[in-house]
């Protein structure tokens, strides 16, 4: 562990107060998301907007205690128990603290570069070997100065493989990311215009990406491009080559709509799950890489079949008017529009074929130069019609064919575009990041109506550093998954919080847990309800169980038949539900002692009230016996074992219990379980909308059973919810309410299956309105007491059925 008395000679600063020789476990540069656990350390960077030094004082209040910053403190008095070491350049330390990190592993990392297909090719490669190895990645698009370095930092002992991207838009730069990420293996993906202007020319840019690579001992990279064969001849880096060549290393042709792979004297065919040059030659990148680890064309095979797509790459959504929208609003280059063009010149589902572009920036060349390259590349890739937006395309519209449409801005598009000339076409939408052509591709996508949980990823963090804020520095953390996460989805939850360094994962039953490993997710993970017939899933998937009898020890034992094993031991101190009681313990440590191979990762209880203060004295009862039981059997283990028995109440009323673990469930997502107020967000969003709006005359019955009638005339609405997407029966005839544009909407007879229906008289309501069924503006607490529950309850019945969507600004 790096401790901060080790940061001056890391990273050239000077010390200029320090307090304590604390560790350097969690960089922030956010103060917004910083978190005050011990460890944290906060970099203080100056960027065009914010300078991180206007909220030094902020962040000290919060419970920050260790600083990096490029300037003296204005008020060093007020720091008096703060680390805190100045440095020329802070970006430059975090590099060199992340480098000095890296250094400390012997771990293989690829490194990834090029202008076009680094986070596909890296996302595809961590699909393929997480299956295979512990592998660390860039979280999303993480490949610049700042986010190279970040990603570097989470590589950890137990990881067996890093995958990091970079990008660079100048001179310089590449060095200073190749001694962070240190990479051991290299992909060139393609050369484009991206970032041209950075450059005095194109082979200057290759140059500069190629530094990545310096003490790399191979390069992969498609010898088809003959610029970057080329220079990488002219600099004789050690290389694996591919492409149609037969003197590639690895001959790749098309064969009867597969690819016949030339390797070592043999040949393969390979059907690939897709026709497009872009993902084609993102995947033969990722099998020259395979290939040259030495995995086989079965697992290869195996592995291309089973590709996802990545998020916000190139996606196919449905459209309006049966439409279909290619999304590639991430970036705009040339190098990139051709490969979109060919993409949209491979989808054959719709006769008409129409491409939205923005002005492309950055490019290097001069405007009309610019111009005539765009129109070249359309004629060359079938001439679909054109909108042309921003300044640049429009002043240059004689350029393109008789027909095609300019506007200045994505406003000026969104307000005066005839959208029904989109009927039945496919619609390419590319645009640079700056026009927020995100915006296009809303108007343009079919709304599919239905009923959705939105999952704040922000606030989640958010409620995770609050609770890690108010441990001890030496406590862990093991979160609560089970139950699909509390409704919330648990891989895309664990996947959070494996990055945001959670120290376990907890779920209740085995194939909770299989279906995590399956997601790529490796943090250690404790399985609650274990069942001899899971046992064999179990443990090839890594999972500890829990083990509260002797009937589950003994069929645990029966199937070890002597193979090495972690376990949790589960105590029952009072909650009277699961767990060994006192008259127990001497037959467990008898058991313990007779078979070593057994390690006992965690002894753990749970408490009965943690979240009421008239039961705070069984609760410490609980807590001194259980402390007393679990010392008895580390005292005969002739170890110590991870304590832990406070769940998300007792965090935030018993921090005195919090021994060496505390288990964080339902406070997660922003329910407070206790009656004091704490600053949590609420994570989960339920909506639905209204599908249709009926009169009823005063007399008239409503749904099943007619056990509604209509006192006077009403507005109903029917809203696209029932029971069997977790929304209770509970709620009928009254008793449930939702909101209708801010309005409380009673619902009004029986919860039906797939429907509900709600009294909207007086509200402005149109059929396809929004509808809040909990969330910020009808807290779940609320809804839970409406019908005498808790809010567990309701978020765990809210049926996998109901599709989640997740946001987020950027964690």
């Amino acid at each position: 562990m790096i401790r901060f008395s080790q940061l001056e000679s890391i990273t050239g600063g000077k010390n200029i107060l320090f307090s304590s020789d604390a560790p350097v476990a969690t960089i922030s540069l956010d103060s917004r998301k910083a978190s005050a656990a011990e460890g944290t350390i906060f970099f203080a960077i100056r960027g065009e907007r914010h300078d991180g030094h206007d909220y030094l004082q902020n962040l000290y209040a919060q419970g920050i205690r260790q600083f990096v910053v490029e300037r003296p403190l204005s008020s060093p008095e007020v720091f008096r128990e703060a680390n805190v070491i100045l440095v020329d350049s802070a970006i430059t330390a975090l590099q060199r603290l992340a480098a000095f990190h890296r250094s400390t592993f012997s771990t293989p990392v690829v490194g990834i570069t090029g202008s076009n297909g680094k986070t596909i090719i890296k996302e595809w490669l961590f699909q393929m070997l997480s299956k295979d190895r512990v592998v660390v990645k860039n979280p999303g698009s993480y490949n610049s100065q700042i986010g190279v370095p970040l990603s570097v930092w989470q590589m950890q002992a137990h990881h067996q493989l890093g995958i990091f991207e970079a990008g660079i838009s100048r001179p310089g730069e590449m060095e200073k990311i190749a001694q962070v990420m240190q990479p051991t293996i290299g992909i060139f993906t393609n050369i484009g215009s991206a970032h041209d202007e950075g450059f005095k020319d194109r082979e200057e840019k290759i140059r500069e990406k190629l530094r990545l690579f310096d003490h790399a001992q191979t390069v992969i990279y498609c010898r088809d491009h003959k610029t970057l064969h080329d220079i990488f001849l002219r600099r004789g880096l050690p290389s694996f080559t591919w492409g149609a060549s037969p003197e590639s290393d690895l001959q790749v042709t098309p064969h009867d709509n597969a690819w016949a792979i030339r390797y070592k004297q043999q040949t393969e065919i390979l059907r690939l799950p897709f026709t497009d040059t872009a993902s084609v030659e993102n995947c033969l990148h990722c099998v020259a890489l395979l290939l040259t680890m030495g995995y086989s064309f079965s697992f290869i095979r195996e592995s291309v079949q089973s590709l996802r797509g990545v998020p916000m790459r190139m996606e196919l959504k449905e459209g309006i008017y049966q439409s279909q929208i290619i999304d590639d609003t991430y970036n705009n280059d040339l190098g990139g529009l051709e490969i979109a063009l060919q993409f949209l010149a491979h989808q054959h589902q719709k006769k008409k074929k129409r491409v939205i572009l923005s002005d492309i920036l950055e490019s290097g060349l001069e405007d009309e130069a610019l111009v005539k390259k765009i129109a070249g590349l359309l004629t060359k890739n079938g001439s679909p019609a054109f909108v042309g937006v921003g300044p640049v395309l429009s002043r240059y519209k004689n350029v393109f064919p008789a027909g095609s449409l300019f506007y200045a801005s994505t406003e000026d598009f969104l307000a005066q575009f005839d959208f029904d000339l989109l009927q039945q076409e496919v619609v390419l939408v590319k645009g640079a990041r700056v026009f927020a052509f995100e915006k296009i591709v809303g108007r343009l996508q079919r709304q599919v109506h239905g009923t959705v949980m939105e999952v704040d990823l922000n606030a989640l963090v958010h409620n995770f550093n609050y609770f890690k804020s108010t441990l001890r520095p030496s406590t862990k953390i093991m979160v609560m998954v089970k139950a699909f996460a509390y409704g919330s989805g648990s891989t895309e939850i664990a996947n959070l919080l494996q990055y945001h360094q959670a120290d376990y994962l907890g779920v209740a039953y085995a194939d909770e847990g299989v279906a995590l490993r399956k997601n790529n997710i490796t943090l250690p993970i404790m399985v609650m309800n274990p069942s001899e017939e899971s046992f064999d899933i179990l443990f090839s998937q890594n999972l500890e169980p829990e083990i509260y009898s002797f009937k589950i020890f003994h069929a645990l034992l029966n199937y070890l038949q002597g193979k090495p094993c972690k376990i949790h031991l589960k105590l029952d101190t009072g909650m009277h539900r699961l767990g060994f009681e006192s008259a127990h313990l001497s037959e467990v440590i008898a058991l313990l002692l007779a078979n070593p191979q057994i390690r006992v990762a965690s002894i753990f209880s749970h408490l009965a009230g943690a979240d009421e203060a008239t039961h705070d004295d069984f609760s410490r009862a609980q807590g001194k016996t259980f402390e007393t039981w679990a010392n008895q059997i580390s005292k005969a283990l002739g170890y110590r074992p991870l304590y832990h028995i406070l769940n998300s109440p007792g965090i935030l009323r018993l921090p005195e219990l919090q021994f060496d673990m505390v288990r964080l469930g339902i406070g997660l997502y922003g329910v407070d379980p206790t009656s004091e107020v704490h600053p949590l967000k609420p994570v989960a969003t339920l909506k639905t909308i209204i599908s249709q709006i009926k009169k009823i005359h005063k007399g008239e019955s409503i749904g099943y059973g007619r056990r509604s009638v209509a006192e006077k005339d009403l507005t109903i609405g029917t809203i696209a919810i029932g029971y069997a997407d977790g929304f209770s029966r509970a709620f009928s005839r009254g008793a449930g309410r939702v909101l209708v544009h801010g309005a409380p909407a009673k619902v009004i007879g029986n919860v039906c299956m797939d429907m509900t229906m709600v009294d909207i008289t007086g509200i402005d309501a149109r059929e396809g309105d929004e509808v809040i069924v909990f969330g910020k503006e009808l807290p779940i607490q609320e809804v839970a007491a409406s019908i005498n529950t808790i809010s567990y309850e309701i978020l765990t019945s809210t049926s996998e059925r109901v599709k989640r969507v997740f946001v987020s600004e950027g964690i």
